[in-house]
């Protein structure tokens, strides 16, 4: 997976730049409220997250490591797809939206493009919990990693609650604190897997 890209601003569009990198422009998709600060010429950083489909190779880039990581929630949420993702990102940062999500201000959630009322409930409802730990810019390295390992079983075809199911059958005695998501997630795969 590509991880970050650092380069230099080629061109912006309204969800969207060219970062050039070492003579080849690299299209990322990026939140309106990102494009807005952007400059042609200007030398860029982003942490990002490819989306790979039948038809396309999609690259998502955030300026902070939270807004990612609030991306690849987001993307847990049934019924939530990554422009939908986006959009909720657009005009505020992973901390806002999480206040909004844990304190249940469905309202804010629904002016969301393409979110609605029903997409909003949902968001609520399977982020309550999680989204605390984003709310007010407090990360938590942890949950971040417990993220990656539930997004990585649910790319191999385990549900949103068989995922957070496996992770919680690793053993105690395992010590998973100072693990990465790679040892996480065989240890959830060992642990949880389908016998």
């Amino acid at each position: 997976m590509i991880s970050s890209i650092s380069g230099t601003v080629k061109s912006t569009a309204i969800n969207s730049i060219v970062v050039e990198v070492g003579g080849i422009g690299v299209l990322l998709q990026v939140p309106a409220r990102v494009v807005s600060q952007m400059q042609v010429g200007k030398l860029v950083s982003f942490h990002t997250y490819l989306i790979v489909r039948e038809d396309a190779l999609t690259l998502y880039g955030f300026t902070e490591i939270v807004d990612r990581e609030f991306f690849e929630l987001l993307l847990s949420v049934t019924g939530i797809g990554p422009k939908v993702a986006q959009s909720i990102l657009a005009s505020s940062e992973a901390a806002t939206i999480a206040t909004a999500i844990v304190t249940g201000n469905l309202k804010s959630l629904e002016s969301t493009p393409g979110l609605g009322k029903k997409g909003a409930q949902r968001l609520v409802l399977e982020l309550k919990d999680k989204a605390a730990n984003f709310a007010g810019n407090r990360t938590n390295l942890k949950l971040s990693i417990t993220n990656q390992v539930e997004n990585a079983l649910q790319g191999l075809g385990y549900s949103v609650k068989e995922a957070a199911a496996m992770i919680t059958q690793i053993p105690a005695g395992e010590k998973i604190d100072n693990l990465d998501a790679a040892q996480i997630l065989k240890l959830a795969l060992k642990f949880g897997g389908k016998k």
